[in-house]
């Protein structure tokens, strides 16, 4: 998990910034980003691409990261900002925003996926980083558990959807409490346009 920061640690490079995203395909809430710092070669126990452990799993990994980074940000776009500006720019506006939240300056900012064009800051694709980059690992747990927690909160004030539930994602329960009641004001629009 940590050979890309090792190659560009070798090439002078200090502060590796991990990046990743969380909800970018749900049809309600925010997308998270979160962008961590940590410190060089760390072994952090079963740290995995967030999709792939149980919440519980995730809860206990976000309490070791945000411990033992060396600084780390999370931020988030809202369901108008990605309405207004679609979702892969909206991606970007919350991955700028966990980036320049950061208490120390990356040199280098490592992205999961295959696009970095909307990001301010130096920065590096990596394609399935999330399961090959200690950094773009630990950034996936925070920005997940951060979506998740605001879902659950979600759920409070909309109890009628079950969020708690889908966090927001385009299950059978969810269609069915859209079709029963409509969108909410946390909903993406943009994403609802096929719905009868």
């Amino acid at each position: 998990m940590w050979e890309i920061e090792k190659e560009l640690y070798a090439k002078g490079h200090e502060n590796i910034c991990g990046v990743d995203e969380a909800g970018r395909g749900p049809l309600a809430g925010p997308v998270y980003a979160a962008a961590v710092i940590l410190p060089p070669g760390i072994d952090i126990k079963g740290l995995n691409d967030s999709k792939k452990l149980t919440e519980k799993k995730r809860e206990e990994l976000f309490k070791v990261i945000t411990d033992i980074a060396i600084c780390y940000a999370i931020a988030s776009a809202d369901n108008k900002e990605i309405d207004e500006n679609n979702i892969l720019n909206a991606t970007y506006i919350a991955m700028n925003r966990a980036i320049g939240a950061l208490k120390a300056t990356p040199s280098i900012s490592l992205v999961d996926g295959n696009l970095n064009t909307g990001i301010n800051y130096n920065s590096l694709c990596v394609i399935g980083g999330d399961g090959l980059s200690a950094s773009i690992a630990a950034a996936s747990i925070l920005a997940k558990v951060s979506r998740d927690r605001v879902m659950l909160e979600m759920s409070k004030t909309f109890p009628e959807y079950g969020f708690e539930k889908h966090k927001g994602y385009g299950t059978k329960l969810h269609y069915e409490k859209l079709r029963e009641f409509g969108p909410s004001e946390i909903h993406r629009r943009s994403f609802l346009k096929k719905l009868k």
